[in-house]
Order: C-alpha cells, then sequence, then structure tokens
C-alpha cells in the first residue's frame, strides 16, 4: 500500500448493522472493503455488490475446449492412420463422441478447479494482520482501507451503527 493509508476494523454484534455500514461506505465511495462473517451471508454479498461468480464461464470454456479437442484428437488420428472397417468412413463421428464426452467432463472439471483458484486468489501471500477472533464465533466485521483525509468519514459512518469493537491499522493492509 502507499504511504498515508490506514485501515479500520469494526465488528458488529447485528448482521444489520454491518450490512447498513457496507452499504453506507459503498454509497460514499469506499471500495476496499473486506467484511467477516461468522457464517456465509448473501446479505453482506448484496451489500458488498458482488455478482454472479464467473466461475461457470471457466467450466464453459473448458467444456467446449474439451469437445474440440476430443473430436479433433480422434479425427486426425483416423486420418494419420486411415482403417477401413466394416465399410464405414474413415471419419465417423458417432464412434467419437464417447471420447469427446469423456475429454469434455475432463477439461470442464480442471477449468472449474483452475477458475475457482483464481478467483479466490490462491495461494494469497499476504498475511491477514488485523483480525478480531470474535469474528469467528458471532460477530460480523467491516475492514476499511482509506487514505488519511477520509479516516474521519469511515470512522463516523462506523460509530453511527454503533460497533461492538473498532480497532485502527496503520499500515492499511488490504485483505481482499
Amino acid at each position: 500500500m502507499s504511504e498515508g493509508r490506514k485501515g479500520i476494523l469494526a465488528s458488529f454484534d447485528y448482521l444489520d448493522s454491518a450490512v447498513e455500514t457496507i452499504e453506507r461506505l459503498r454509497a460514499e465511495g469506499f471500495e476496499e472493503i473486506t467484511a467477516f462473517a461468522p457464517f456465509p451471508e448473501h446479505n453482506i454479498e448484496h451489500a458488498l455488490g458482488y455478482g454472479t461468480s464467473p466461475v461457470r464461464l471457466f467450466t464453459l470454456v473448458g467444456g467446449l475446449t474439451g469437445a474440440a479437442t476430443g473430436f479433433a484428437f480422434t479425427t486426425f488420428t483416423s486420418m494419420d492412420w486411415p482403417l477401413v472397417t466394416g465399410g464405414k468412413p474413415i471419419v465417423s463421428i458417432p464412434a467419437y463422441t464417447v471420447i469427446a464426452f469423456e475429454l469434455t467432463i475432463l477439461f470442464g472439471v480442471l477449468a472449474t478447479v483452475i477458475g475457482v483458484f483464481w478467483n479466490m486468489r490462491v495461494p494469497e501471500l499476504k498475511s491477514e494482520v488485523v483480525y478480531d477472533p470474535e469474528l469467528s464465533a458471532g460477530r460480523f466485521g467491516v475492514y476499511v482501507t482509506t487514505s488519511d483525509d477520509r479516516l474521519t468519514t469511515v470512522r463516523d459512518i462506523m460509530e453511527s451503527n454503533e460497533p461492538a469493537l473498532m480497532e485502527e491499522d496503520a499500515e492499511g493492509r488490504s485483505h481482499g
């Protein structure tokens, strides 16, 4: 992070307070917001502005690539070693569908795994510095990284929703 950036973590006892804080921060133009929750919560995802996961596009592209590879592999193999059996044509598509199907599944699965890791940004080489263990036990946390001049705005928005605890990180390390 650049010089003059700080982060603030606020933990809330209630989900509504955390969601309202996130919505107000986004309305003020803050984009570096990380939310912590003890369980997956769709209200937080909606407040953060998450859309649909792009992993399904990885699966589609992988599956189509696998099908094309399956048909191409079997066709080129038949053309390289032509063998007429039972009067059938050299390139017989119905016989190749099994291999194309198998490669569709294989490439689709591999692309899905790659897509999941890509979108999770694994491996994450940054360590999480600001964290409250209570965020795993029932509280909801909101962490915002911002410049020094907008720090009071963040603090006012967070304090207006009565957080249970608020900590400040001097180096402004972001987790997401």
